[in-house]
């Protein structure tokens, strides 16, 4: 299969050689997952990090009134996985659901561990990928706290345009932690706004 798309990441984070570029590719497996199909349950150990390449998936939990609430939406060219379960080894506290058909390059536990204890490359890629999902998650604090539900939904906008074409309203709502009718009244106001 083409892995194309992982060496092009892959070349975004770090300087590698092509040998130990087609090394590290050797590791990923190619994985397609069709739309609504999980790829981790909650109380599952995760045995692969998964590299998205086409579609999007979500995270999820169930609150204490049963209610599924969007932890995270992944879109192409990044990892769909639970971290702590993968490198842990311990049971997923999310779930992880195809919300379209989507394609992945996966790569598992053990090969992860051969890359980043024989590559300084993979150590340095590892080390810049776990930065970048840490400075997410604490914006996505941050924001959560500080910021109105129209800034947020602006900010979601303005990085991922695309995701409000092809992602449902009450997944995106769930994850602004809004209701969908407030997504939808944030919506009408701001496109009155902006009409002439």
């Amino acid at each position: 299969m083409d892995k194309s798309a992982v060496l092009r990441y892959l070349n975004s984070m770090v300087n590698i050689s092509p040998i130990k570029a087609q090394l590290i590719l050797s590791k990923f497996n190619h994985f397609e997952l069709k739309k609504g199909e999980m790829l981790l349950k909650e109380g599952q150990i995760s045995r692969k990090s998964h590299l998205l390449v086409e579609g999007y998936i979500r995270s999820f939990v169930i609150d204490m009134a049963g209610n599924e609430v969007t932890t995270g939406i992944i879109s192409t060219q990044h990892f769909a996985n639970d971290f702590s379960s993968y490198f842990k080894n311990e049971p997923a506290k999310e779930n992880f659901q195809a919300i379209t058909d989507c394609t992945t390059y996966y790569i598992s536990f053990d090969d992860m561990q051969f890359a980043f204890h024989n590559m300084p490359e993979f150590r340095e890629f590892g080390r810049m990928m776990l930065a970048m999902n840490y400075e997410h998650l604490h914006e996505r604090m941050l924001s959560m706290i500080k910021d109105s539900a129209e800034v947020r939904y602006l900010n979601l906008l303005k990085k991922e345009p695309e995701m409000f074409q092809i992602v449902p309203l009450k997944i995106i709502a769930s994850y602004l932690n809004i209701t969908d009718s407030s997504l939808s009244r944030i919506r009408r106001e701001i496109h009155q706004k902006r009409s002439p």
